[in-house]
């Protein structure tokens, strides 16, 4: 069965509210892949050297990623010697295989939602530099887990940046959330030890933590990070579970390079990928999986709550690739 037939046949499966999220949030995604790669085969009869420069190009504007590129092309241009083809129409179907291969060999560890405890509260730090949307998840996060009857409590540990913590108190007012602050510019492990003390006395269900967006030294964001997981420690010593890094679509390349800077500071467990309804380059969700071997957990698909999804990598491909096959 050929890759389009199985993500045709695996999506129709799944939630249509769920496939038509996908469908419109990457819009502005695969009508600039697709039309350079409809554009892409126009141009010739059969495939040569030129057209596979040509294909590496559009991957790396899609910012899939110039080593990743070169692993997908090389793979699809021996797939395609392989099965004697010549004809660009037959290669679309074996490039997408090959971008699902790229995801999908770096591990098993493909899982979305948060494991929760059994017993006492499941602690979830939240990294990331300053605007690329990590208050705005965090309540979405916490939006997403009040709905599923989860008991929630924020800690807002960014007390570096001004307006932080008044921003993330909008946010749980709105949510009837509760939320543990402490001062402007007070020590964030101290404000994050409080939280955790509450949610223990309270019986909460997911603490999420937010953090300093520092990056310029990568020393100070590294203590402030192990700081922080001391203290949790100190209380829930199998804490923290989860540490989520969000990354704003629409900063390309310069997400992946921040990416990798804050692998080097802490052991992530998962990366949050903001505004991918505003990007027309939907291939960093490749990048990121390459150069950092850590899954996609979810990806924000508009401005409304609710469009926080679990990242499906079927639905991806499919929302990347064929979503306008059902307008045709």
């Amino acid at each position: 069965m050929g890759l389009f037939k199985f993500l045709k046949e695996k999506i129709a499966g799944k939630s249509t509210a769920q496939k038509e999220k996908y469908v419109t949030g990457l819009d502005k995604s695969r009508k600039n892949f697709s039309s350079k790669l409809k554009a892409l085969t126009s141009r010739y009869q059969k495939v040569n050297e030129e057209y596979f420069e040509e294909l590496e190009q559009i991957l790396i504007e899609a910012d899939v990623g110039v080593n990743l590129t070169l692993e997908i092309v090389d793979a699809t241009k021996k797939e395609t010697m392989e099965q004697g083809i010549t004809d660009p129409n037959q290669i679309n179907e074996l490039l997408v295989d090959k971008m699902f291969v790229s995801y999908a060999q770096q591990g098993s560890d493909i899982v979305n939602e948060i494991n929760f405890q059994k017993d006492g509260p499941t602690v979830l730090l939240v990294v990331g530099v300053n605007g690329v949307g990590k208050t705005t998840t965090i309540a979405k996060l916490a939006y997403r887990y009040q709905k599923q009857g989860k008991k929630v409590l924020l800690v807002a540990g960014d007390t570096f940046r001004a307006g932080a913590t008044e921003q993330l108190k909008v946010w749980a007012e709105r949510l009837k959330c509760e939320i543990v602050t402490g001062k402007d510019n007070q020590d964030p492990a101290s404000v994050c030890y409080d939280g955790i003390k509450k949610a223990k006395e309270n019986h909460v269900d997911l603490v999420i933590c937010d953090t300093a967006g520092r990056l310029q030294n990568k020393t100070n964001l590294m203590n402030e990070l192990s700081k922080m997981k001391r203290v949790i420690q100190k209380e829930i010593p199998t804490g923290p579970h989860e540490i989520f890094l969000i990354i704003d679509a629409n900063t390309g390349q310069n997400g992946v390079i921040q990416a990798k800077a804050f692998k080097e500071c802490t052991d992530l467990t998962g990366v949050v990928i903001t505004k991918m309804d505003g990007t027309s380059k939907g291939g960093i969700i490749l990048a990121i999986r390459d150069e950092l071997g850590v899954p996609v957990r979810f990806i924000g698909l508009g401005e409304k709550m609710e469009d926080l999804e679990e990242f499906d990598l079927d639905q991806y491909l499919y929302g990347l690739c064929l979503g306008d096959e059902n307008e045709n």
